[in-house]
């Protein structure tokens, strides 16, 4: 059975570059939830007459948060018993605190967290001013809000924890503040596959 690995994390930390590191390295699909989303979270922002690359007020958590998880959720668990990883990256910090959330997930497929196999990477940085500089270098209009906002959203940057009913052994924390990922990527790979 393939595994369940979950990249979470605030924005900027770089999640979705270590699980496509990893998943170069591995038979691994990545889902991320912001590409996922993005086609629908444009046309539903438009239709409101809201700024369709506004990621973070709370107009766009509204109208699109939930959806992006189900698109990213129903594709994840589309996948499940396949010969390949699935790797989700998104914040999912709502769902993170909700101890039940992943086993009501993993019930729509008529599965348990006894059948498969799932395994979270809680990515980080050491600072603010780290998130900032990471942010910044993406030049992506979806994180304008960020900057107009930031006293708000640096409150967001702090260390996670998840709830569900995982043993310890299957949950990593990785700070990935040092700019040669590959020491993180290493240490992520061997956190999900074991040492070779």
């Amino acid at each position: 059975m393939n595994q369940l690995v979950f990249f979470l994390g605030p924005a900027g930390a770089g999640k979705t570059t270590l699980a496509k590191a990893v998943a170069s390295r591995r038979k691994a699909a990545v889902l991320d939830m912001d590409i996922l989303l993005r086609p629908a979270a444009d046309v539903i922002m438009n239709m409101h007459g809201l700024d369709p690359d506004d990621r973070d007020s709370a107009e766009y958590k509204k109208l699109c948060r939930d959806l992006g998880y189900r698109i990213t959720m129903d594709a994840a668990l589309d996948n499940m018993g396949l010969e390949c990883d699935v790797f989700v990256v998104g914040p999912f910090t709502k769902e993170a605190e909700d101890p039940g959330w992943l086993s009501s997930e993993l019930a729509r497929i008529g599965r348990t967290l006894e059948e498969i196999e799932v395994k979270v990477v809680l990515v980080s940085l050491g600072n603010a001013e780290l998130y900032r500089a990471r942010i910044e270098g993406r030049h992506s209009p979806l994180d304008d809000w960020k900057f107009q906002n930031w006293e708000m959203f640096r409150t967001s940057l702090g260390s996670r924890t998840v709830a569900w009913p995982l043993p310890a052994e299957n949950i990593m924390q990785i700070d990935n503040s040092n700019p040669d990922v590959q020491g993180a990527v290493d240490a992520v790979e061997t956190f999900i596959f074991g040492s070779a």
